[in-house]
């Protein structure tokens, strides 16, 4: 029988230090676990720490972006020499790759790094993720890491997605870490703070968005911290941090494609009668739309946003943004067909 999927996410201040360095007692705890994990998944390890691992090599470091990227740069090879040294206690080598948005925007190149990374697993290989920061157009970046973790965790229909995180999971008014969550609702959203990490980029809001995306796809993912004994092992049996449930899904690859470039550059707020329609399995009209955010193209994935702004789903673009601002007045314009719309 084929493993499950799991996809685990390492925040930037989960494995650093104050300064940024990466600590190497965390890194052998990690591989302690993964290695015990790999007998029942396969595991993509998605990791920060990359910049921390290589701004002290950059003179007068002040954080901009292009000494972000070039900290990145000297960095990923120095983070992935560590995972390599620490996993090959237990006999796994680890597969450096670097993502870039049009890796999943692409269903040509997104088949083939799918393809790559079963090909990692049959040979025992364990993938470590970060993103191409050397390249990456800062409008076509991701978000933060939880983004690229929730979109490789729709891509290849993971049954797990964990988000390692300082906080140790979702917690209540009290500061107590909220067990188990069954639906992202305003009183869930009513606990987060807008903070995040000196180091890194996501926050508590940042992993709510993350999640409320992947558990609408039959994604569980649990947000928990690493501060334990077996933190990912006991994480999973529910026994810490917060766990989200996951809703029933039943959509198909193509479709689970689509909502894996969900996180996308533009989009469009909808109206109440369209959000209905496209409930109903109706394609967008032009009149059902009330703004457009963003630049994009006929043929990108765009997001779908309700009058709250809340993404209601995602759905490759028929019109370019401006030419579907220029036909909102017009009823009989399709700007995205029911078989490219998929709906969370």
């Amino acid at each position: 029988m084929q493993k499950k999927v799991l996809v685990i996410k390492l925040g930037t201040a989960v494995i650093t230090d104050e300064e940024g360095r990466v600590d190497e007692s965390v890194i052998k705890k990690i591989a302690g676990q993964i290695a015990t994990l790999s007998k029942e998944y396969n595991i993509v390890l998605v990791s920060s720490g990359a910049v921390g691992s290589g701004k002290s090599f950059i003179r007068q470091y002040k954080g901009t972006l292009t000494e972000r990227k070039a900290a990145a740069a000297v960095g990923n090879p120095i983070l992935i020499q560590l995972y390599h040294q620490y996993f090959s206690a237990y006999h796994i080598p680890v597969a450096q790759a670097l993502c870039e948005r049009h890796h999943f925007s692409n269903r040509k190149q997104f088949l083939q790094l799918k393809e790559t990374f079963y090909e990692f697993w049959q040979n025992n290989i364990l993938p470590v993720v970060n993103e191409n920061d050397l390249v990456s157009n800062i409008e076509l970046k991701f978000s933060d890491n939880d983004e690229l973790a929730t979109l490789i965790a729709v891509g290849f229909d993971a049954d797990t997605l964990m988000l390692c995180t300082s906080a140790g999971g979702l917690m209540d008014t009290e500061k107590n870490i909220i067990p188990a969550v069954q639906k992202i609702d305003a009183a869930v959203l009513g606990y987060v703070t807008q903070t995040k990490s000196s180091l890194g980029l996501g926050g508590m809001l940042s992993k709510l968005t993350s999640t409320r995306l992947a558990t609408s796809l039959g994604i569980r993912v649990i947000i928990c911290g690493l501060n334990k004994k077996d933190t990912l092992i006991s994480a999973l049996q529910g026994k810490n941090g917060t766990t989200f449930a996951a809703k029933p899904s039943n959509l198909k690859a193509r479709q689970k494609w689509l909502a894996s470039g969900s996180v996308a550059i533009g989009g469009v707020y909808i109206d109440k009668g369209a959000l209905k329609a496209l409930y109903a399995r109706k394609s967008l009209l032009t009149v059902g739309i009330k703004k457009v955010k963003g630049n994009f193209l006929a043929g990108e994935v765009i997001r779908l946003m309700d009058e709250e702004e809340a993404i209601v789903g995602v759905a490759k673009a028929k019109l370019s943004s401006n030419e579907t601002s220029k036909q909102i007045a017009q009823k009989n314009r399709i700007a995205a067909h029911a078989d490219d719309i998929v709906m969370f």
